[in-house]
């Protein structure tokens, strides 16, 4: 099997058509068809309907474009592992969602370093769903997540080990000129513009579940902005362009310094867990664990 054979398929997957991929691979249309005729002979399958006018590619096909663009990304990175390879250095790859990455891997990180001083990371970053198909696949050796208290931790095989760094709450806070609107009681205007999180989101999941003021559109009577990303809203907060929901660890700076307030004391707060999830065949990913377990203060499982 070559790899030009799997680069021929996404692009004729992104293209849908036979003539317009070949372009794209800069070869002849009947040149391209022949190497999709031999990933076809070692596939085993046939994965074109040439019997019509036109091609049509099958459902079998279509439906591993997620895994074909995984396989070739980590076919890549094989190659590159092992030409660059140095004995010395070692790469630990994290699937992580956006918040903790700005929250709570920079400490992490360090800690890390210290005691592995040639340790890299590779950080891959997305929703919580996203970084756990890349951690099922084994696109990555390890998960950075947070999980909310009430809804307990995912559920992994045997071969999936669970550590703890720390705790952490998501709070309500508001920036720029909003903050004058906070009344003595804490309470803001109901129609204060609110930055929400999508409700398929996992934050916005968790705020959604506990119907938190301001936290999704379905609880907000003015919502100006929708983002899963927790940095970004931060910004906006900051800004005073709306009230949001952030992990405390990203705001407690700026609420030390009055930039933000917090409204935690009259909305409310929802614990988090960081929790850290890691492949168990993995020696350096169970090595980590340990390490970031004891340093923060929780039990690896």
């Amino acid at each position: 099997m070559q790899l030009q054979w799997l680069n021929d398929v996404l692009v004729l997957l992104e293209e849908g058509n036979m003539s317009r991929a070949a372009a794209r691979r800069n070869i002849t249309q009947p040149a391209f068809s022949r190497r999709i005729r031999g990933f076809e002979d070692w596939l085993g399958v046939t994965i074109l309907d040439r019997r019509t006018n036109r091609v049509e590619i099958s459902e079998a096909l279509s439906s591993n474009e997620d895994e074909i663009r995984a396989l070739i990304r980590r076919l890549g990175e094989l190659r590159t592992k092992i030409a660059q390879f140095a004995p010395t250095r070692t790469t630990v790859e994290i699937a992580a969602q956006h918040a903790p990455i700005f929250s709570t891997f920079p400490d992490m990180a360090l800690r890390a370093r210290r005691a592995f001083p040639g340790l890299q990371f590779r950080i891959r970053a997305g929703n919580l769903n996203d970084c756990v198909s890349m951690f099922l696949r084994g696109d990555t050796g390890m998960l950075l997540c947070y999980e909310a208290e009430r809804v307990g931790p995912l559920a992994f095989g045997p071969d999936v080990r669970r550590g703890r760094w720390g705790t952490d709450y998501l709070i309500p806070v508001i920036g720029g000129a909003l903050r004058y609107t906070v009344r003595d009681t804490g309470d803001i205007p109901a129609d204060t513009p609110a930055i929400v999180y999508p409700e398929d989101s996992y934050f916005g999941q968790v705020l959604s579940r506990n119907e938190r003021a301001f936290g999704t559109s379905g609880f907000s009577a003015n919502p100006f902005s929708v983002t899963a990303f927790s940095s970004g809203l931060r910004e906006l907060a900051l800004k005073g362009l709306g009230v949001g929901w952030l992990p405390f660890s990203m705001a407690h700076r700026e609420i030390e310094s009055g930039a933000l307030i917090s409204l935690a004391h009259r909305y409310g707060q929802e614990p988090l867990e960081v929790a850290i999830y890691a492949d168990r065949r993995a020696e350096m990913t169970q090595t980590l664990m340990t390490l970031w377990a004891a340093e923060g203060g929780g039990q690896p499982g």
